[in-house]
């Protein structure tokens, strides 16, 4: 087997087929999954990317070759395949490279209960198994059946937030080609809910836009359409429909730290004084309202990984990220843009005022975005800055993930990228000349 260290990430597999991973290295994986995991029986999901069937199904068979029952639940987005790890209590195995280009695809693994496996929690022992070679089990191989759990999942969704009584609202919603176009119809059909669909086709090869709804560009077509067809709120979802991104009634992006707090605030109603996660790079206005809410804000890394093992150590109700996922406590600590997506309708829906009047008490600060910048020493560039700012007044600096640097009224946080030679910079202040006039003095000190 050849060397899988380019493929097998931190947190998943992802990488260019066929030329860095092809059948037989989702075959081997599949055999390692199962030897791994220990698991009697599995659960497989796939987006709709073209490499997706074949990899799958070469991932189940090489599992199964291991005795491992194989439920195949088909075309899925990544949360529903989540849902079915949760709900059968079986691991999974989800396909799919999310927002990547069309030539990529990749492997999210978790163990029963949807419980992520990372390089610390399994991966890496999976990756050297894979490499290795695992020899099939002496006894009867498994079976690899179908099962459609896209009914399942759209009750349990519906179940957890109640949009029946709500005001009618027109809905833009952009699936960017992704699984949004398969899950979103099952969801939110038959509710008062006028969906306007955009890019609903499954198509893997993402003929309209890239599925990153986090790039500005990718955004354009849905802005223009809320606008045109004077929708209370637009959606856009990412390839395998994770991660949600919201715009309100004026075409404008709603800061996902916005939505973490406004989804805060309503499962803090449910569970008074209950803990929140957030990383760091959400917006100050995030750990305030949940204090002002009666709850707990617990800050932590960036990464799902982090957010996960903190939600099961503090039984936290709810997480957000800057990057616009959100997990949530009731599905199984799992990300789920359409779970946060069906609270903000909810929110919106429960009153008659417009989204941008709804999200402005939850929108404190002026934030600069994440800014990368090249270069040759990531821990030079660093010390430099913190050169600059350490021994000012009332200035504070911590090291849990980069370096953030807070004031009065403002923050900003330098981070290396694991995987490029870029620092990202985060900047926040209480108004955008004194967060433009900190960016580029931090910027000019980056970049020498």
């Amino acid at each position: 087997m050849r060397d899988l260290s380019q493929i097998v990430k931190a947190y998943d597999v992802r990488g260019v087929v066929p030329d860095q991973w092809d059948e037989a290295t989702a075959r081997a994986l599949g055999a390692a999954f199962a030897k791994v995991t220990g698991a009697a029986a599995i659960v497989v999901g796939r987006d709709m990317r073209p490499s997706s069937p074949a990899l799958s199904r070469a991932f189940a068979e090489g599992a199964a070759a291991q005795g491992a029952d194989v439920t195949e639940i088909g075309l899925a987005s990544t949360d529903e395949l989540y849902y079915a790890s949760g709900s059968l209590g079986l691991p999974g195995a989800m396909f799919t490279a999310s927002h990547n280009p069309a030539q990529y695809n990749g492997i999210k693994m978790c163990r029963a209960g949807a419980s992520p496996i990372g390089a610390d929690t399994g991966l890496a022992e999976i990756r050297a198994l894979a490499e290795a070679g695992v020899p099939d089990a002496d006894g009867a191989a498994g079976t690899i059946t179908e099962q459609d759990v896209l009914p399942g999942y759209a009750d349990y969704l519906r179940g957890l937030v109640d949009l029946t009584g709500i005001r009618p609202l027109k809905v833009v919603v952009d699936a960017g080609n992704g699984m949004g176009g398969h899950t979103v119809p099952a969801v939110l059909a038959g509710l008062p809910l006028e969906v306007v669909p955009m890019y609903f086709e499954l198509d893997g090869t993402f003929p309209n836009h890239e599925a990153n709804p986090l790039d500005p560009k990718n955004l354009v077509d849905l802005q223009a359409r809320v606008r045109e067809t004077g929708a209370d709120i637009g959606l856009a979802f990412d390839g395998d429909a994770d991660r949600c991104f919201v715009v309100d009634e004026k075409g404008d992006p709603v800061s996902p730290s916005a939505i973490t707090a406004l989804v805060a605030v309503r499962e803090l109603a449910k569970d008074p004084g209950a803990t929140i996660i957030h990383n760091l790079i959400t917006s100050a206005a995030v750990p305030e309202i949940v204090r002002e809410h009666g709850g707990t804000p617990v800050r932590t890394r960036v990464g799902h990984s982090f957010i996960k093992q903190e939600m099961a150590e503090t039984n936290a109700v709810f997480g957000g990220e800057h990057s616009a996922h959100y997990y949530f406590r009731d599905f199984w600590r799992a990300d789920t843009g359409m779970l946060a997506a069906m609270h903000v309708l909810a929110a919106l829906g429960g009153q008659h005022g417009p989204l941008s009047a709804l999200v402005a008490d939850y929108d404190r600060y002026a934030a600069s975005g994440e800014i990368n910048s090249e270069v040759a020493d990531q821990a030079a560039a660093t010390e430099t800055v913190r050169a600059a700012f350490a021994d000012r007044p009332g200035v504070t600096v911590d090291d849990m993930d980069g370096m953030t640097v807070a004031g009065e009224g403002w923050w900003f946080n330098l981070r290396p990228s694991n995987t490029e030679p870029l620092l990202r910079l985060n900047v926040e202040a209480k108004d955008t000349a004194t967060m433009s006039a900190l960016r580029d003095e931090v910027l000019a000190l980056v970049r020498g």
